[in-house]
């Protein structure tokens, strides 16, 4: 029987966000697209919608590698109800940023640890909490085009220059805003059965 802390960890996800951050954990890991719909259902709330396409990520990956540990991570901004996904290009972007601007989006970050050979499955949601600046029509533009943030949900990047457009952000894990809640994911590997920092 295959001891789990030799498992292999497969971060079922092609975000470079999320690679760069599952990388500061110094554990060996490979990234699989997972090929998932992430259409959302019919009056589905953001929270909802992140922890379906989180799970279901790690379920599409760990189908074909049953005994590898699997990450499955997403993200949905919420804007009163209201799921804001990747912009795609700037039309959208700047849409969006209007939109928020002035007001608190709450971004649901959901992320699921998935191993089908132990039967493992662990979810959690972790919700930051993000109040915006009334930025001007001029410095949304500006940030825009400097930072092209079209791949990020809620068209910022606050481990950048998107910062400048907020307020305060409200969290208990500053990784989870970027895309992958570090805190949280060590916890779930240790449970797992993973070594973090040496041990399991």
């Amino acid at each position: 029987m295959q001891s789990p802390a030799t498992r292999a960890l497969i971060l079922a996800s092609t975000s470079r966000y999320r690679r760069s951050l599952l990388e500061r954990l110094q554990l060996p890991f490979t990234v699989q697209a997972p090929g998932v719909d992430e259409t959302p259902l019919a009056g589905e709330a953001p929270a909802a919608l992140a922890s379906r396409l989180a799970l279901a990520k790690a379920a599409a990956v760990a189908d074909a590698a049953p005994h590898a540990v699997v990450i499955g991570c997403d993200q949905v901004a919420d804007l009163a109800g209201q799921a804001l996904g990747k912009p795609g290009n700037y039309e959208n972007a700047v849409s969006q940023l209007r939109a928020m601007r002035g007001q608190t989006v709450v971004f649901q970050t959901a992320m699921a640890v998935l191993c089908r050979a132990s039967g493992f499955c662990e979810e959690v949601l972790v919700p930051v909490r993000v109040a915006y600046r009334d930025a001007t029509d001029a410095e949304i533009d500006f940030y825009l085009r400097a930072e092209e943030p079209y791949d990020c949900a809620g068209s910022v990047k606050s481990e950048g220059m998107g910062i400048a457009l907020m307020h305060s952000i409200d969290n208990d894990d500053p990784t989870a805003l970027i895309g992958l809640p570090l805190i949280r994911l060590s916890a779930l590997l240790r449970r797992a059965g993973l070594p973090v920092l040496g041990s399991a």
